[in-house]
């Protein structure tokens, strides 16, 4: 079963999170197969750049529970998209939870339908946004950040794109996106490779130096006791047992 969906047109690769059964969470397998296809967009001269989208009204639902990637692979992952020599563009017309949204931090270019909301819903089920924070602290404002990692609150697109989380939304996600894809189609390949290294140098540094702690903390945490009665509780459709 494929669980990247993959097309071009014009030089611009778009690969589709493409499990809506379980909200294209991020399972080993997804993980997997999607760092396979940046590979292969990383190695193809025809590629200009890359757009990251999904299928079904969720873009990622964050962590597949009954799957989860191990927090290396995920980091992996992530960094992949940060150091690829090509333009990565996230595409989101629906909902984005957890993990979710650190796929959209390492994204060069990030846009939303308005009908887009956004939650880290780490903290309701007993573990922390670790290692989705390598690429979302050095992008996001950091006092809004604070208040929905902590807090778990659902946003919406503009208040998304007022954090430094989207680049754009607009109620045609296609419409605000057009520009960016001419304009990438514009550009000399080796123009957007050196420019793109230019942009991420300083994430990249924090991302390496915080990695091997962060991935640590995020195993430590899904393993402790108050991770699994979250798990448990969200799978079972129930409040943990610490809600008050």
């Amino acid at each position: 079963m494929t669980l990247i969906g993959r097309t071009r047109e014009r030089g611009i690769a778009t690969l589709s999170l493409d499990s809506p059964d379980n909200r294209n969470a991020l399972s080993a397998a997804l993980v997997g197969e999607l760092a396979d296809a940046l590979t292969d967009c990383a190695k193809d001269h025809d590629v200009r750049a890359i757009v990251l989208t999904h299928t079904g009204t969720t873009f990622c639902a964050g962590a597949d529970l009954r799957d989860p990637p191990h927090p290396d692979a995920l980091v992996g992952l992530l960094r992949q998209i940060l150091d690829l020599p090509k333009p990565v563009v996230g595409r989101v017309t629906g909902h984005v939870r957890a993990g979710g949204l650190g796929l959209l931090g390492a994204c060069d270019i990030t846009a939303a339908s308005d009908q887009a909301t956004f939650a880290f819903t780490e903290v309701r089920i007993g573990v922390a946004p670790a290692v989705i924070s390598l690429p979302l602290l050095p992008r996001t404002d950091p006092r809004a950040l604070a208040r929905y990692c902590l807090t778990g609150e659902r946003l919406d697109a503009g208040e998304a794109a007022r954090i430094g989380l989207l680049t754009a939304t607009g109620d045609d996600v296609d419409t605000v996106l057009a520009p960016v894809l001419d304009g990438l189609r514009r550009a000399a390949p080796q123009a957007l490779a050196e420019t793109k290294q230019l942009l991420t140098a300083r994430v990249l540094e924090t991302f390496d130096r915080d990695a091997a702690r962060l991935t640590a903390l995020s195993a430590r945490l899904f393993a402790s006791p108050q991770a699994r009665e979250g798990m448990a509780a969200f799978l079972e459709r129930r409040d943990p047992s610490w809600v008050l």
